[in-house]
């Protein structure tokens, strides 16, 4: 560990109100989640239904988890460099400004000319949709610093289990809502919407404080100052002074790669079995496991090695998804995305937990940034391999005698069989690499870190202590 990282006797304690700030911004993040999440399944949904393409779905779903790979390494540095309810204000502004957009977009052509997969307007109106929901993850990295500025460190790990909680809720609200509001009202009041609760996140943001000193400029190694807009140096000493934290970044996104296929094809196979309307009240009872996933974890902790925990219940992920559409039955996939939501907010609690205890508060924005880049890019790149592969091969050669003859014994028949030979492979594929996982170097490491950190060394909280010395990081 670098000489500059601060101890336990050098760090403040949170503030005296810190819980009852925490449990205010979690609230309102939640509000702004709820917005976003409801217009971007809108969309997905509203594609889809009118074009019944999966490919463009993919590459939608793909295109979202790119930008957000491509910007998380920003977004992570402005979160360090700046107090996070500016952060939050400014994230908050731009996603109702490029919402509105999309709501003048909408009135000024016809639906036609918007789902145009071939014309300029679609790639457009969805693009904009898309940074408006992007721009809220700024929201999530600044959030996740907030549970070490404000919340004791004997709490983190349930304070990460609650942001797993509000998450799951969000997804059932707008889960269930985006399809009724697709399926009853249409995209342009769907719009309506999303604008109206984005207005109304930013006026109940307003009303919020959060105790910070304003961040200290890092000084070089010369003694200048700089404030650079993508850090990623910083982000990189913050990694390498941890060993193993490169690893654990690595780990975490194992239920990313899994998650690129669910992105490109859990939409197309569920609207198959459901209408748009039934699909998303589907979507919103099995998050319920989200929840309750996240209220075990705030509950009862993580246990004494949080990376342990984390693997294993990836590889339940995988087996999970090998086995989830074995056969087409719609009460087996509900079932299985219920538990798959059970399972999400222990791995990504894991994660938060171990960068807040082995990180220190001034670089953990970046740390986040870099891990949600990591996680963030390995969806898109498995969407965007499989949506084609699906669409014009895997899809057609299980609708064909050749692919029943030879895959009918163990997937069944039905019009979804190739979606769920995919399902099948790549859970395999997770679990694989998860048992591959507890045999590396990097694993015994950070276990050994995590263990060995002092208690309230992840943070200088609120009172943000010396400017840091480039010279003297790791």
């Amino acid at each position: 560990m670098s000489e500059s990282m601060p101890t336990a006797a050098s760090a403040p304690p949170p503030p005296v109100n810190g819980m009852r700030t925490f449990f205010q911004v979690l609230v309102n993040t939640m509000i702004a989640n709820v917005t976003t999440s409801f217009l971007w399944f809108a969309l997905t949904f509203w594609v889809y239904l009118e074009t019944r393409s999966v490919l463009a779905t993919g590459i939608v779903g793909g295109a979202y988890m790119l930008l957000l790979a491509v910007l998380a390494i920003p977004f992570g540095t402005i979160v360090d460099r700046h107090r996070k309810y500016r952060v939050m204000m400014f994230a908050s502004v731009v996603s109702l400004t490029a919402f509105a957009v999309a709501g003048a977009l909408y009135l000024v052509f016809p639906e036609a000319t918007l789902l145009d997969l071939g014309g300029p307007m679609f790639w457009v109106f969805a693009g904009v949709v898309l940074f408006g929901a992007v721009i809220e993850n700024m929201r999530n990295i600044a959030l996740s610093t907030t549970v070490t500025l404000l919340v004791p460190v004997e709490k983190h790990a349930n304070a990460n289990g609650m942001v797993g909680t509000v998450q799951g809720l969000a997804f059932v609200v707008t889960s269930v809502f985006s399809g009724l509001a697709i399926g009853l009202l249409g995209m342009g009041w769907t719009l309506v919407i999303a604008i109206v609760l984005t207005a109304l996140a930013l006026l109940h943001l307003g009303t919020l404080r959060i105790p910070e000193a304003e961040p200290r400029v890092e000084a070089g190694p010369h003694g200048e100052t700089r404030k650079p807009a993508v850090d990623l140096r910083g982000s990189v000493a913050a990694i390498k002074a941890a060993p193993g934290l490169f690893a654990l970044i690595i780990f975490s996104t194992f239920n990313n790669l899994i998650g690129g296929v669910y992105m490109a094809l859990m939409d197309p196979y569920g609207l198959e079995l459901f209408a748009v309307e039934w699909w998303g009240v589907v979507l919103g009872i099995s998050a319920t496991g989200f929840i309750i996933g996240g209220l075990v974890v705030a509950r009862f902790g993580l246990g004494s090695n949080p990376i342990r925990t984390m693997l294993l219940v990836v590889m339940g992920m995988g087996l999970l998804g090998a086995l989830f559409t074995i056969r087409e039955w719609w009460l087996l996939y509900a079932a299985g995305i219920w538990v798959y939501m059970l399972l999400v907010p222990v791995v990504e609690a894991s994660e938060q937990t171990v960068i807040q205890k082995v990180v220190p508060f001034r670089r953990q924005g970046r740390v986040f940034g870099v891990a949600q880049a990591f996680e963030s890019a390995a969806a898109p790149i498995t969407s965007f391999l499989i949506a084609p592969i699906a669409q014009f091969v895997v899809i057609p050669y299980m609708a064909s005698d050749a692919g029943q003859a030879t895959w009918g014994w163990l997937l069944g028949g039905g019009s979804t069989r190739g979606i769920a030979l995919i399902f099948l492979f790549s859970g395999l594929v997770m679990i694989v690499l998860s048992l591959a996982a507890f045999g590396t170097r990097s694993y015994r490491l950070l276990t050994a870190e995590y263990r060995e950190a002092a208690p309230g060394s992840e943070g200088e909280g609120a009172g943000e202590g010396e400017p840091e010395s480039e010279a003297a990081s790791p």
